[in-house]
């Protein structure tokens, strides 16, 4: 018989648990009858009572849910990569513990991986929230498909199958400071991509701050593209290019004396101009480099405090 792994990070989640394992266990009813169940729960250091709801679900549930607790907070994605290490089913799904993304999805999603297809993708063609979230979201995800990953559908996606090959490809990777969600996307598989429409949040409070996006933006450029690199290097070239006609025009000016050139204030501009592209050059490049540092350390995505594996 088939199972499936429905791997769910959580972080101050506590409020959300409760509602949360009951719609997953009520949406068994949605699948064929042999298809057999693990729900992987991954407390990402929460400091509040998720642990204690989480210990609840797998009382109730003992056969069916497996515990990982993280000994600190590493990371919605580091989390998820920790969650892959425990599961053991034949696919697996990555669902966010506050349901904005319906698990009433995923029964259509494995309907399509019994037909071979070991990539499936709910794309996020809406979404019930604010017009500063839809603005940051469908930025990132439109130019991480323009200069990074080709094949990532417009909306990004969240909710995710994937077959248990690409898990033990994604582990094996073992990358830091990266998405694990479209590093899936990265391995280049053939997908099935499903539309649907993001809820709202009606329980809790989002811990997905300003800071977090900021530095998945970067991670995800520096993971997945060199666009920034090369774009340093174009804005160099064209800035060398007006550099040396400035030069050629001031000695001709001179030679021919008959144009006066006045160079202070003009090369006070040009000289912060520079200045400031320079270092935002090596800001870029130090972005490149601190990663290579970090993978080079091998020091380990996440600590593992506790682990109550499905009896």
């Amino acid at each position: 018989m088939p199972k499936i792994s429905i791997i769910i990070p959580c972080y101050f989640n506590e409020e959300n648990i409760p509602f949360t394992s009951k719609e997953l266990i009520e949406n068994e009813k949605n699948f064929d009858s042999d298809m057999l169940f693990e729900y992987v729960m991954v407390d990402d250091g929460s400091k509040d009572q998720t642990y204690a709801a989480l210990l609840k679900f797998k009382a109730q549930y003992p056969d069916k849910v497996t515990l990982v607790k993280l000994a600190g907070n590493v990371g919605s994605y580091n989390a998820i990569l920790a969650g892959m290490h425990h599961a053991t089913g034949d696919c697996n799904v990555i669902l966010a513990a506050d349901l904005q993304d319906p698990p009433e999805m995923i029964p259509k999603m494995v309907e399509y991986w019994k037909k071979g297809i070991k990539f499936v993708v709910a794309n996020r063609e809406n979404r019930e929230e604010g017009l500063a979230q839809k603005l940051f979201s469908n930025t990132y995800h439109r130019l991480i498909k323009k200069y990074a990953l080709k094949n990532v559908p417009p909306g990004g996606f969240d909710l995710v199958l994937f077959d248990k090959q690409l898990r033990e490809d994604v582990i094996k990777i073992n990358e830091r400071n990266t998405n694990q969600i479209y590093l899936l996307s990265w391995l280049n598989y053939d997908f099935v991509n499903i539309p649907y429409t993001r809820r709202k949040r009606e329980i809790g409070k989002s811990r997905w701050t300003l800071q977090k996006k900021i530095k998945l933006f970067i991670d995800s450029f520096v993971s997945f593209s060199f666009a920034p690199i090369r774009l340093i290097s174009i804005v160099g070239l064209v800035l060398g290019i007006i550099a040396f006609s400035y030069g050629v025009f001031i000695i001709i000016s001179r030679m021919l004396g008959d144009i006066q050139v006045a160079g202070w204030s003009a090369m006070m501009v040009t000289f912060l101009f520079v200045s400031a592209f320079q270092m935002m050059a090596l800001g870029i490049i130090g972005e490149y480099v601190w990663r290579a540092l970090d993978a080079a350390r091998g020091r380990p995505n996440f600590v593992i405090d506790e682990v109550r594996k499905a009896e």
